[in-house]
């Protein structure tokens, strides 16, 4: 194995990973219950746009904690235990956790930072649109980059509407407000998961038993190195293909490259060798 060994016993379930299993499930069924009473634990505790009025600065630890759906908490909490029991037996639950947040923090900052330059770049159409505003261009806009059923429903409505008189000032101010109101809702959008934690975890489980075996689907084997390599260049295709809409897949990365930065650190500070 590796000099990462944490002497005192072996267990299955760990006390930090233990313990963030049942947080994030506390979480989970909290969101439920809050939702029913009208209190949006989403916007409240996901991580929201710097410049959204949602945002607070404690949503950089609490989105780790919050799920979209119960399959998004599952495979979540089942990769966070099938990859984190071994490196906490390892390394102890404080430099495990230490690690889990600072990957999950690192995280959300290359996620913010990739929507610096998406909403940035939606500032500056809007710009030029608001310049010259017409119904082709605001059609594009709206499919291309705002394309929700709620906003292409709000703009066909519009644009029905606006067909019938293109030089309508009415409409051409309806369009602009529309188009405000799409970029706003972007931007209230919240980041929520664990991903980018357990994406940390999964690269640190690669660096540390490169040569595990993992099952894909329980069926095909491939060692750990070649595994994570494989996962990080898809999650790189998607992100910046856009194939798959609706995932923060800079996240996922930024993820791997905290955790990466981290375990070189701790490396180089404390000579941990591989034998």
């Amino acid at each position: 194995m590796n000099d990462y060994y944490r002497p005192g016993g072996f267990t299955m379930m760990p006390q930090a990973v233990k313990n963030l299993l049942i947080i994030n499930v506390l979480f989970f069924i909290a969101t439920g219950i809050l939702q029913d009473r009208n209190i949006d634990l989403y916007q409240l505790l996901g991580l929201s746009w710097i410049e959204s009025a949602n945002f607070r600065p404690w949503q950089f630890i609490t989105y780790m904690f919050m799920h979209a759906d119960f399959s998004h908490l599952f495979f979540n909490m089942f990769a966070l235990w099938m990859f984190g029991y071994l490196i906490e037996n390892f390394w102890g639950a404080k430099r495990f956790l230490t690690f889990y947040f600072i990957t999950g923090i690192g995280a959300a900052l290359v996620q913010l930072g990739i929507n610096y330059f998406e909403i940035s770049h939606l500032k500056g159409l809007l710009e030029v649109y608001a310049s010259n505003p017409n119904i082709a261009d605001f059609r594009n806009i709206v499919q291309d980059y705002f394309a929700t059923r709620e906003n292409v429903e709000m703009g066909n409505n519009l644009l029905r509407e606006w067909s019938m008189n293109p030089n309508d000032s009415v409409c051409i101010g309806k369009s602009l407000e529309q188009l405000r109101i799409m970029l706003e809702g972007r931007m209230a959008i919240p980041m929520v998961g664990a991903s980018g934690a357990v994406f940390g975890i999964l690269l640190a489980f690669g660096m540390m038993f490169p040569n595990q075996r993992i099952y894909v689907y329980f069926l095909f084997p491939i060692k750990a190195k070649y595994f994570v390599i494989l996962y990080g260049a898809v999650e790189f295709f998607f992100g910046i293909s856009g194939a798959q809409s609706g995932v923060a897949h800079f996240a996922h990365l930024g993820g791997m490259l905290f955790g990466f930065i981290l375990i070189m650190y701790w490396r180089n500070k404390y000579k941990f060798r591989r034998k």
